[in-house]
């Protein structure tokens, strides 16, 4: 019975609020499907926030995502071998530049000197 009247609020210890949670989704065949990203030392990772400001702020604004609970998208990742879940994380990697930089171009090496020309006896 406690189940079903507190299934999502979160135990005292826990550092986050149950509740809604924003993930991120690519585009699949029929739907959108969570993305799964890897952890530093490359273990697979659900990511989640707890705000569609910090999605932002970490993905770009292009990014889409779906409302889930903390319980949904664990139910969804466990089949695939997911355990881990990340919730606000901050980017690790700097985001790839959008505009070019124009490099200076590395100068010439010298060109060898000549080597004097020798007479071959006959």
């Amino acid at each position: 019975m406690a189940d079903a009247l507190y299934g999502d609020d979160p135990e005292p210890g826990e550092p986050f609020p149950a509740g809604r949670l924003c993930v991120p989704v690519r585009p699949g065949t029929r739907a959108s499907v969570t993305r799964l990203f890897r952890t530093p030392v490359g273990g697979r990772t659900a990511v989640a926030f707890t705000a569609p400001a910090r999605l932002r702020a970490v993905l770009g604004a292009d990014q889409p995502w779906i409302p889930l609970s903390e319980a949904a998208l664990r139910a969804l990742t466990e089949p695939l071998g997911v355990r881990e879940l990340r919730i606000d994380p901050v980017l690790t990697a700097p985001r790839p530049a959008t505009t070019s930089v124009a490099l200076p171009e590395p100068e010439p090496e010298p060109l060898p000197l000549p080597r004097p020309l020798t007479a071959l006896a006959s």
